[in-house]
């Protein structure tokens, strides 16, 4: 029995624990969170999971003794269909409802009428500013923020990053090349807070406006990103990437419907229902650079600050960055985004045993 709050954070859903209420022996601690979800199943029956990557993640919260920072934060991905929990990234929509999380068990002081909760993320060792709504110090879910891929609204959740560029390959571009051929195919290997291969949907042989469940069905399509991912891997400095959640694999072509840039991406072996907060970074900051796969479909604004609007299946992703065009290649100065979460349940959940 085990203490625990499920709550939808960005477009993903997850189970959030304190890090004391787990055991403290990762092969224990992963044991636990296969039962509490139902892995391996592909309906995860027996546990609390969604029978989709999106709603088997996991956010496990602690206080922080890094100096100016309230919380550490390790995200886990319990794999659906495979006895497996996958700690080599970060999710940015489970991010937004850290700092709720963290305010409700106690581990930050709530203020009037915003309170900044500073999340050390432990995945990729980068730090993440939410700003809560705590009108007269109280946590309200409540609000007009809306964001595509969740019906009705919310509280606004800001995130903001300075330090998000080689979050797990050690640098912005990885290879140091803004174009590599990889697998036969022109490419992006780019690291701006997620991992992601950007290549051209039409490169693909598709048009990059498909279905989700369309692309899920191409065969030939999933084999090909398939050996691309497994190729970039050692370019990326992920090593052997075959049992790794890592790299994401990203379809770019032009937009549709007045963003910046239309996606389609495989995390890495489904493709995403929208697409995730670090990989919508990662792929925005792919646009900026001259010459790049994505440089030639993207529509960029002018000026130093820009709203990059990424667009996914069920909508777009506002990325709002501060660029310093100067550099070579450009230099991004901060990234922020928008995001909501709502608490869905709060109490025990029971593994296997209990």
């Amino acid at each position: 029995m085990i203490p625990c709050t499920l709550m939808r954070g960005g477009t993903s859903k997850g189970a959030y624990f304190l890090a004391r209420d787990l055991p403290g022996d990762a092969a224990a601690r992963d044991a636990q969170l296969l039962s509490i979800m139902g892995s391996p199943d592909p309906r995860q029956i027996d546990g609390i999971g969604g029978a989709d990557p999106l709603t088997s993640k996991v956010a496990i919260v602690e206080p922080s003794s890094r100096p100016g920072v309230d919380v550490d934060y390790l995200f886990a991905q319990v794999f659906v269909e495979e006895t497996r929990v996958g700690y080599g990234q970060n999710c940015g929509n489970i991010l937004a409802g850290v700092g709720y999380f963290a305010i409700e068990q106690g581990l930050v002081r709530p203020q009037d009428p915003i309170t900044p909760v500073t999340i050390f993320m432990v995945n990729s060792g980068q730090i993440a500013v939410a700003e809560i709504a705590t009108p007269g110090g109280q946590v309200s879910y409540e609000g007009g923020a809306r964001i595509d891929g969740v019906p009705g609204s919310a509280a606004p959740v800001p995130l903001s990053f300075t330090d998000a560029a080689g979050s797990m390959c050690g640098a912005l571009l990885p290879s140091g090349n803004v174009v590599d051929e990889v697998a036969g195919c022109r490419v992006t290997l780019i690291d701006n807070g997620m991992p992601v291969v950007v290549v051209l949907a039409s490169d693909m042989g598709i048009r990059g406006n498909e279905t989700r469940e369309a692309l899920e069905a191409n065969a030939t399509l999933r084999a090909r990103l398939e050996e691309i991912r497994l190729a970039a891997g050692p370019l990326m400095n992920l090593g052997d990437v075959r049992d790794k959640t890592v790299p994401k694999m990203t379809m770019v072509s032009p937009p549709s419907r007045g963003g910046c840039v239309s996606t389609r991406t495989f995390i890495p072996h489904r493709c995403h229902a929208t697409i995730g907060v670090f990989g919508a970074i990662s792929v925005a900051t792919a646009c900026l650079l001259p010459h790049s796969p994505a440089a030639g479909v993207a529509a960029i604004p002018d000026g130093a600050s820009k709203k990059l609007s990424v667009e996914h299946p069920a909508g777009a992703l506002d990325v709002l960055m501060e660029v310093d065009d100067s550099a070579n290649p450009p230099e991004i100065k901060r990234a922020a985004f928008l995001r909501t979460a709502r608490k869905l349940f709060e109490g025990t959940v029971f593994g296997r045993g209990d």
